[in-house]
């Protein structure tokens, strides 16, 4: 069995965390989703108060953040805003990209600038025909005569894309896929915010449009041939345990609403609390969520420990997790009854966003895919294994 009790340091950093969301995220984040925008003055205080840089290394000027205390701060953002859980989730991608891929010139440049806040980070590697068969990218990239390299094309839903001044862009180049470094402001860059989203509203998402956009050889992450098998699955897997530990958040949410709600609701002379029916939704909010906590604490776990099979898990965790989400919010919307489709109670906003945990950073079909793939690999070894024992014997 695996020891999965907080430290005491542990314990005061989800306090911290806890404390931080309720002061500056809580009391707004549905006026932020009305407004389908997240301010400047919040990302600003994010970033002074150290959560942009929270996992570039210390060296760099970051907090180099532990994979546990991250989740414990993943969690508590998506406890209050999954828009907001967002930024940090592709900033995160890019700092991890970067500290495993990056060139020194680059780490030396952009870790420093991530871990202030002073640079904002997006993740370029959707597009509009090509959607969750990222292998299969559209966007090129051709080096031009004076040995640098012209970009074309376009990238869709990028999380904090209208507002991000660098940009992680993946496109083909020689029919290999290639990961470069996009600064806002390029000459041929152009990035459109998105509006009327089903969720995420408030995650400054945007279309990006490259023109002829110009970049040199030491923007190339990596190098030809590494976009996907290694740059995106770094990044991939971050963003997937940011995510996983996020929709724990938001399991939270919507079972602490519901809670309050049913203690308070009075229907045929008793509060909602003490209906049978209503005891058999919260039960199920309570064990999914605990049950998706414990997932994402085992990947945490390997996280630390560099353990091979953290991909798996880390896709079990964000599968399981984003499905109790929305299970956990629909029973949210349910509970409240016609109250939980209006406006004045959050949970319709933990409703809509809980659907999208499902679809970014892999879909829950696609983790279905790598599940089950790596399911059988491991059930294929251990047959093999038992049979070499068999035979010894």
């Amino acid at each position: 069995m695996l020891n999965f009790d907080l430290t005491e340091d542990q314990i005061q950093a989800k306090k911290t965390y806890q404390q931080w969301v309720d002061q500056y995220v809580v009391p707004f984040a549905d006026t932020f989703d009305e407004q389908q925008e997240t301010p400047q003055s919040l990302i600003d205080q994010m970033a002074k108060d150290g959560h942009l840089g929270a996992l570039v290394p210390v060296e760099y000027g970051g907090v180099g953040l532990d994979p546990l205390k991250w989740g414990l701060f993943c969690e508590e953002l998506g406890r209050s805003s999954a828009s907001l859980l967002s930024l940090v989730t592709v900033q995160s991608m890019a700092i991890q990209t970067l500290v495993k891929w990056g060139s020194t010139q680059q780490k030396e440049k952009w870790l420093p600038k991530l871990a202030t806040g002073e640079t904002i980070a997006a993740f370029g590697l959707t597009e509009p025909s090509v959607g969750s068969d990222a292998r299969n990218i559209e966007n090129s990239a051709v080096r031009s005569d004076d040995g640098n390299y012209l970009i074309n094309g376009k990238k869709r839903w990028i999380s904090f894309g209208a507002t991000a001044t660098l940009y992680l862009v993946f496109v083909q180049l020689n029919n290999m896929p290639v990961t470069f470094l996009v600064e806002r402001g390029m000459k041929g860059f152009a990035a459109e915010p998105i509006k009327g989203m089903l969720g995420f509203r408030s995650a400054n998402l945007a279309d990006l449009t490259l023109q002829d956009v110009q970049v040199s050889e030491d923007s190339m992450v990596g190098k030809p041939g590494f976009g996907f098998s290694h740059i995106a699955a770094t990044a991939l897997d971050q963003g997937r345990y940011s995510i996983a530990w996020g929709c724990v958040g938001l399991s939270q949410a919507a079972l602490e609403a519901s809670m309050d709600y049913a203690s308070n609701r009075v229907q045929f002379g008793k509060p909602l609390v003490e209906h049978q029916l209503i005891q058999e939704m919260l039960t199920e909010m309570i064990v999914e969520t605990k049950a998706a906590r414990m997932l994402c604490m085992h990947a945490s776990f390997l996280k630390s420990s560099g353990e091979p099979s953290l991909i798996m898990e880390t896709s079990t965790a964000k599968y399981y997790a984003s499905k109790a989400a929305t299970k956990s919010t629909n029973s949210a919307v349910q509970i409240h009854g016609a109250n939980g489709c209006s406006s004045d109670f959050p949970v319709q906003r933990y409703f809509r966003d809980a659907r999208i945990m499902e679809i970014i950073e892999g879909s829950s079909q696609m983790q279905q895919i790598i599940i089950a793939k790596a399911g059988h690999q491991e059930f294929t070894v251990q047959q093999r294994e038992r049979n070499a024992q068999s035979n010894r014997g």
